[in-house]
């Protein structure tokens, strides 16, 4: 069982990010929708980083849904997700990619987005821990990457639609595949040797 498996993080992240919402609906007094109040607060909005030095706005906005069904839909993805991933990394190797994911994201979001549109959500993470898992997967079985980039890439095309931070998105994602591709790389080593030695002749 990998230490992952046995700290649960995915479920401790569906949890943070539902109490997160329970605090937004209910300061924004609408459990439906987050108000603007809030969003503006602890969602990502590109001139109050850059101007006003709220930075702490790319890690926040991670945890803030704009909608009940917002947040419904990816938390499903998340825990579908998140499981596989914790089947796979480490939770050190878990954290990185989801948070790394989530900043990639926010970050191409803080540069390619209008100053003034919130950017907020979990799917930049997700999409991380999806790419991350899809290509570790395939490396790890010794397949092709090209099917794994062709799915990852007709997933964040399905995802395209309005409303939808199609930024965050693409850098998660490209960040789950490189940081895949890493450990897949490092882990191959690793189990070639670890194989060698396992099986070697004792004569």
């Amino acid at each position: 069982m990998s230490s992952s498996q046995r700290y649960k993080p995915t479920f401790i992240l569906i949890a943070v990010n539902v109490a997160v919402y329970i605090y937004t609906s209910w300061a924004g007094g609408n459990f439906l929708e987050t108000g603007y109040a809030p969003i503006y607060q602890l969602g990502q909005v590109g001139y109050l980083v850059l101007n006003e030095g709220l930075y702490y706005q790319l890690v926040t906005s991670m945890f803030v849904h704009a909608s009940i069904v917002h947040l419904v839909g990816n938390m499903l993805f998340l825990l579908i997700f998140g499981l596989r991933g914790e089947e796979m990394f480490s939770l050190h190797e878990y954290l990185i990619i989801y948070f790394l994911g989530g900043l990639t994201g926010n970050i191409l979001s803080l540069v390619f987005l209008p100053l003034d549109v919130p950017s907020v959500g979990a799917s930049g993470a997700i999409f991380a821990m999806f790419g991350a898992a899809i290509l570790y997967a395939r490396r790890t079985a010794r397949q092709s990457i090209l099917g794994a980039l062709i799915y990852a890439f007709f997933l964040l095309f399905l995802s395209v639609g309005e409303n939808v931070n199609i930024f965050a998105h693409l850098g998660g994602l490209g960040a789950g595949l490189l940081i895949g591709y890493v450990l897949s790389v490092r882990r191959k080593t690793s189990t070639r040797y670890s194989i060698a030695y396992s099986y070697g002749s004792p004569i």
